[in-house]
């Protein structure tokens, strides 16, 4: 699958970034969202009840609301950070992050992205399974646990030489 380009206002950092990177490279402003989401849920359901009175105890579908607050503003959140990878959003506190992290993965030997288990037909499928997944959280969220080359930057940035230039 080729792999697409997309013209952003800022520089792609990862196309398919994984789900640790994206959750490690989250900002203040992202755990803010998070936290509001978590309480925005239930004190959305509260005030709806007060508005609206149901006389049944609350207490069951506050902790509800709490957990899907949690679970929403995690998506948000984490929506929020691959926008940054992708280069929709201001990302230069990322950039200067990852060109960092993995320069020094490089220079120590160690694949860019990681090292899988997984066979090369099955890291294939899990890129197109999970590439731009983010945009369609709504529907059915996925997030890359499997680590693979597909990633739309060039590895020569950091310093990796391609396989033709070292032979």
């Amino acid at each position: 699958m080729p792999e697409r380009t997309v013209e952003t206002p800022y520089p792609l950092i990862d196309a398919d970034p994984h789900a640790s990177r994206v959750v490690r490279y989250m900002r203040p402003s992202d755990y803010a969202t998070w936290a509001a989401g978590t309480a925005g849920f239930p004190a959305a359901l509260y005030f709806w009840d007060m508005a609206d009175p149901s006389k049944v105890r609350l207490r069951t579908g506050l902790r509800l609301g709490g957990l899907l607050g949690f679970i929403g503003g995690f998506m948000l959140a984490y929506q929020r950070s691959s926008f940054r990878f992708w280069g929709f959003t201001e990302n230069r506190r990322e950039q200067e992050k990852d060109f960092a992290e993995l320069s020094q993965r490089a220079q120590a030997g160690k694949p860019l992205y990681g090292e899988s288990t997984q066979p090369g037909w099955v890291q294939d499928i899990a890129y197109r399974n999970s590439a731009w997944s983010q945009l369609k959280f709504n529907m059915f969220p996925m997030f890359n646990f499997v680590n693979h080359p597909h990633h739309g930057t060039d590895p020569a940035k950091y310093g990796v030489q391609s396989k033709e230039t070292s032979e």
